[in-house]
């Protein structure tokens, strides 16, 4: 098997707690649990000889192989395909539909012959705590027990398995219409050994996952023109939330490069309140009430949790279940995917002042009747005392949505976005007649206005730009028309898009800013940021640019990789790149697509 194979060669499969990256080879080479954020117990990924991983695959692949999503679910096919026979490796974890928190997760994985014979081997090399414990092998008559500090896990198979040092291996032949399967199963120490796994069980699960995830998507009203794109995308939003809270994590995995050998690899296993604030509009758009309403709870919840305290209301981000402390630290003893070295757990950025995530709280509170009419007065009251902070706060440097390390600065992003806390704040409380300070609030909402008019603007490059102190331009600014500080056709705005045609875009794909010209106190560059180019779409699209709208988006799709995942960014060589898969490129999509269908339609008269 390939050391490192490339970022996007993986599909992605979950339970609503946890998730596992399968390459297309048929290695897992990521895998935390029982949570998202949890130690690792495959981080090949990160660290080849290291890190851990479970192959099933045919023992001599010769042939090619490729991998594909069973349609409008989570279970990821692999396809290997030689002069012999076709095998398929199936891959899925059952959802726990009690939405509890448990720690017990199971990752299926069964492998088929489809013609003629293959021969199966399967490997299976945990390495707990990201590789920083030893582990016990217990090698028994109902399977293999691993046995780590807190957590066993539990291998089970079809097929004999044998020891291998620490580790296990196993071979099986199967004839075209013969199944094997090999069941890996995390819990506390001391859990109760699972049931010996049999051909007939797990075809049965496979038909059970299959109904779960058509079932849940049938609730969508998408009726556009991407239905299988923005379906997937969806689908992917599901297994990044984590079902017992409701909150979303910014992506399955840690420490993958913005730029291969560079020092931009940070731990995105964590909720973010901006990605999860943009996240509702999306899904209530798709019909996803629940999930967007969770989300919403969830947001407020940790609103109330800062009451009376002095420091700042929210934290850019926090753990799954709401817990604030995300110390960051470098696993020294893992080397990086391709050498990218620090790979950091943890995110030092949870500290930074990015008063933007006030704008996104309020503009993911006041999304549609279903979430805003739920609001208790107590969860109201915790949004007051936020906009009453802010009318004080509001004017003050930070590090930015893009989380610089290189000094606070008067982001524009920041201030527009404190200016759509304050209005939506204003909407919902004259529509549902809550107690408030509307003058404070209406006052320092035009006064952020004014500010962003003037200082925000650059008379040089005819545009809207990153900070006051520069003609810097920031390709998160592509959001102004749809949070609705400027029309999306005004004189200023076409003139802004313009500049970023000149300065951000390469081929339709947007680079977030440019590091050279504003420094962000990193080393190295990266690639075009996903999100940034679904955001393009988006504002070209309310713009009534169309034809550019469309060519943009669509080339954009060329970039997915084979099972229609993106990761953070594209590189210059056309890779992707940074932590994968990303939830807010996926949720960027949603947006762009469901944007760009409406304009179709009103120009075509439907």
């Amino acid at each position: 098997m390939d050391r490192y194979p490339p970022i996007a060669e993986h599909g992605l499969v979950g339970d609503l707690q946890t998730a596992a990256l399968v390459s297309s080879q048929g290695v897992v080479d990521w895998f935390a649990a029982p949570r998202f954020d949890s130690p690792s117990i495959f981080a090949a990924l990160l660290d080849h000889d290291g890190g851990g991983y479970m192959r099933l695959a045919p023992e001599h692949p010769e042939g090619s192989c490729k991998q594909l999503y069973y349609p409008d679910t989570a279970i990821l096919i692999t396809r290997f395909m030689s002069p012999d026979g076709v095998g398929e490796v199936v891959d899925f974890m059952p959802p726990d539909q009690t939405r509890n928190a448990t720690d017990r997760h199971t990752l299926v994985r069964v492998a088929r012959a489809v013609r003629g014979t293959v021969d199966f081997t399967l490997e299976c090399r945990p390495r707990f705590d990201y590789g920083r414990v030893e582990h016990e092998l217990e090698l028994g008559e109902n399977g293999v027990l691993f046995r780590a500090p807190g957590i066993d896990g539990h291998l089970q198979s079809t097929f004999p398995l044998e020891r291998d040092g620490r580790d296990v291996r196993g071979k099986v032949t199967l004839s075209a219409g013969e199944s094997g399967g090999a069941v890996f199963t995390v819990c506390a120490s001391g859990g109760e050994a699972p049931a010996p796994p049999t051909v007939d069980g797990l075809t049965g699960q496979i038909e059970e996952v299959g109904e779960f995830w058509q079932q849940w998507l049938r609730q969508s009203r998408y009726r556009g023109r991407w239905p299988e794109l923005v379906h997937r995308s969806a689908i992917t939003l599901k297994l990044l939330t984590y079902a017992p809270t409701g909150a979303l994590v910014a992506a399955a995995t840690m420490g993958l490069p913005e730029q291969v050998g560079g020092e931009r690899n940070w731990d995105y296993r964590f909720t973010w309140v901006r990605d999860g604030s943009l996240s509702v509009r999306a899904m209530l758009d798709l019909g996803f009430v629940e999930e967007a309403t969770a989300f919403v709870h969830w947001l407020v919840d940790r609103l109330r949790e800062r009451e009376g305290k002095e420091d700042e209301p929210l934290q850019t981000m926090y753990r799954v279940d709401g817990s604030p402390d995300l110390p960051e630290e470098t696993l020294e003893h893992f080397e990086g995917y391709r050498g990218s070295f620090p790979v950091r757990i943890g995110n030092g950025a949870a500290d930074q002042l990015q008063l933007d995530i006030y704008g996104e709280a309020l503009y993911a509170v006041s999304q549609g009747r279903e979430i805003a009419q739920q609001a208790s007065y107590e969860g109201w009251r915790a949004l007051a005392k936020v906009l009453d902070w802010l009318v004080d706060a509001w004017d003050r440097p930070g590090e930015g949505i893009w989380e610089t390390r290189g000094g606070r600065k008067d982001f524009t992003y920041s201030r527009m976005m404190s200016w759509v806390a304050f209005d939506h704040g204003l909407r919902l409380a004259e529509h549902f007649r809550r107690p408030a300070d509307l003058e404070r609030w209406r006052k320092a909402r035009d006064a952020v206005f004014e500010q962003v008019m003037d200082r925000g603007w650059s008379e040089k490059e005819r545009a809207f730009v990153q900070h006051y102190d520069g003609d810097v331009l920031d390709a998160s600014l592509l959001l102004m028309p749809r949070v609705g500080f400027i029309a999306p056709r005004a004189t200023a705005w076409l003139s802004t898009l313009d500049a970023m045609d000149r300065k951000l875009v390469s081929d339709s794909l947007v680079y977030r800013y440019d590091p050279a010209a504003s420094p962000d106190g990193l080393r190295g560059s990266e690639g075009t940021f996903s999100l940034c180019t679904f955001l393009y779409v988006d504002a070209l699209a309310r713009a009534g640019r169309l034809s550019q709208a469309r060519y943009a988006f669509e080339k954009m799709q060329t970039y997915a990789n084979h099972v229609g995942l993106f990761a953070e960014e594209v590189g210059p060589s056309g890779e992707q790149l940074g932590n994968f898969p990303q939830a807010f490129t996926h949720l960027s999509l949603i947006m762009a697509a469901i944007t760009l269908d409406e304009a179709l339609d009103a120009e075509h008269g439907r």
